[in-house]
């Protein structure tokens, strides 16, 4: 019976099958905004505001340690975002501003990143919301839900309220 089939046909019903068995991709929403590949522009404006609460809070921790003169946790934090240590005769000054610089400078991937990691370590304060768009980090380091509202999200009126 197959051999009386024209291969159109069988191409046509491959086709068909197909169609059926492919189920609609459900959108992603996080904190109000649509996660879409490549990043939307509330998707930036988000990653952008919850990276400069993350450089406010290590800044002050930083801070902190310097004037503490806590020579082991800026060595660990700073350590994460550069990728190397800082050997004998380096100034604790020097190792502060270098790091500074290059938290300053992070990309918000790799913010998302380490930060998530120096939470997990209990290194610093969990922040309101996470970044959305990325697909791994060590740990959740927001105290927000997905139910709550970014800043960044198009449900929010520039009043800050929802839009019901």
């Amino acid at each position: 019976m197959l051999k009386n089939l024209d291969m159109s046909y069988i191409f046509r019903i491959f086709i068909y099958i197909k169609m059926i068995t492919m189920t609609k991709k459900t959108k992603q929403i996080i904190y109000g905004i649509e996660i879409t590949k490549p990043f939307s522009t509330e998707m930036y404006n988000h990653n952008d505001t919850v990276a400069t609460e993350m450089k406010a809070n290590l800044k002050t921790i930083l801070d902190k340690a310097l004037k503490e003169e806590n020579e082991d946790l800026i060595r660990k934090i700073i350590l994460s975002f550069t990728g190397y240590g800082y050997g004998e005769g380096y100034d604790l000054q020097d190792i502060y501003n270098d790091g500074i610089y290059t938290i300053h400078n992070a990309a918000n991937w790799q913010m998302h990143e380490e930060y998530s990691y120096l939470c997990f370590e209990n290194l610093v304060p969990r922040t309101r919301f996470m970044m959305v768009g990325f697909d791994w980090e060590k740990h959740d380091y927001s105290y927000c839900t997905d139910k709550d509202l970014s800043p960044a999200s198009p449900e929010i009126v520039p009043s800050g309220l929802n839009k019901e």
